[in-house]
């Protein structure tokens, strides 16, 4: 779609889909919320709403669970943390409708997609080790530590020229389950215990693949 062509002339049919993601729940995602998803996002083109303000809004939202988590709260945290999520499900699509996908426009939205991560995670560990829940806090930390290491596996793969992108579980399923496990009675310890598991069967995933394609690529790969 070429860049200078006026907002008010894109149609529902020049709106991407989805990005498709090799996750859990991530092609049912894509099959219900296709046309939402592309109705939403050309309102937000056709409003001028830039990338990077989706991105920072996001980075906002989750800083404002995270203060509520401290706080003890579990209810409001996850009324943020819903729509934190929709506007970083939205910012790498309208930088592709503007044109404005770019390496630096990934690195800024890699990179805060884990400062929230780390925000809302380490706010969690700190408000259930203040309340003397241990083994919950620890579970917090250790679901923190687990998604940066998935995180930095597709980092590396990539920076090597490997493409990662599979996972029973990546940011979308992380939310959802976070959801659930601050909302439902009892559940929040059922849901880290899940997440820490799946989360590393996807660490095994990522590093199986980053392996395979790294030796497929030759000695050369690792000069880059």
């Amino acid at each position: 779609m070429p860049q200078d062509e006026p907002a008010a002339g894109r149609k529902i049919r020049d709106v991407p889909d989805p990005r498709r993601n090799e996750s859990m729940i991530g092609p049912l995602f894509q099959a219900i919320f296709r046309w939402p998803y592309r109705m939403v996002l050309l309102g937000l083109y056709r409003a001028g709403v830039r990338p990077w303000q989706l991105t920072v809004a996001s980075l906002l939202t989750n800083i404002a669970a995270g203060a509520l988590l401290l706080r003890g709260e579990r209810f409001l945290p996850v009324m943020l943390l819903l729509p934190a999520g929709i506007l970083d499900v939205f910012d790498g699509g309208v930088a592709r409708m503007r044109g404005e996908d770019s390496s630096l426009g990934a690195f800024l939205d890699s990179t805060l997609d884990r400062v929230s991560d780390a925000i809302v995670f380490g706010c969690l560990f700190w408000s259930l080790a203040g309340q003397g829940r241990e083994t919950q806090a620890a579970l917090a930390i250790a679901t923190l530590a687990i998604s940066l290491a998935v995180s930095q596996i597709r980092a590396e793969g990539e920076a090597l020229g490997v493409a990662l992108s599979e996972g029973v579980v990546q940011r979308l399923e992380r939310y959802v389950l976070m959801m659930v496990g601050l909302t439902a009675p009892g559940a929040l310890l059922p849901v880290l215990a899940i997440l820490i598991a799946l989360s590393g069967v996807t660490l095994l995933q990522r590093g199986w693949s980053a392996w395979r394609g790294l030796a497929g690529k030759g000695p050369q790969a690792l000069r880059r």
